[in-house]
């Protein structure tokens, strides 16, 4: 089972600011997008339509330490912290050269939409629930 996973990606232009700093709501995609990679590299997808669920964000948040710059190559580790029945709870931990310029997290929550489109929450279906371990308590100090 899985409870850890890293992607590697380089900054954007696009992703700066004026002062030519990694815009913070882009650690934000960065923590959507390693999520999203975690899922394919379960062989399934954060969308899969079989399965009848989503993963709406319950709660994100985001503590910058260093400063990110056009063309910095940066690693997202993400740790899975929590595991319940209807939901995961993410650390997200971004590296530059080894160096924690940032360190984030997010919980998700397992649904199915009701007979009138309103979302409701589940069980994570087995085929996932399967998958994802927690990682150890000394990975998320």
């Amino acid at each position: 089972m899985a409870s850890e996973f890293c992607i590697q990606r380089r900054v954007e232009f696009s992703e700066t600011d004026m002062a030519g700093i990694v815009h913070y709501a882009n650690f934000f995609r960065y923590m959507e997008t390693a999520e999203h990679a975690f899922f394919r590299s379960l062989g399934t997808s954060i969308v899969d339509a079989s399965l009848g669920v989503g993963w709406p964000r319950v709660h994100a948040e985001c503590d910058y330490r260093r400063p990110l710059h056009f063309e910095d190559e940066v690693t997202v580790r993400l740790l899975v912290e929590a595991k319940h029945a209807r939901s995961l709870r993410y650390q997200f931990r971004f590296l530059r050269q080894n160096e924690e310029v940032a360190r984030g997290a997010l919980t998700v929550v397992c649904v199915r939409r009701d007979a009138e489109g309103k979302m409701k929450a589940t069980d994570i279906p087995a085929a996932i629930s399967g998958l994802i371990d927690m990682a150890d308590a000394t990975q998320l100090e």
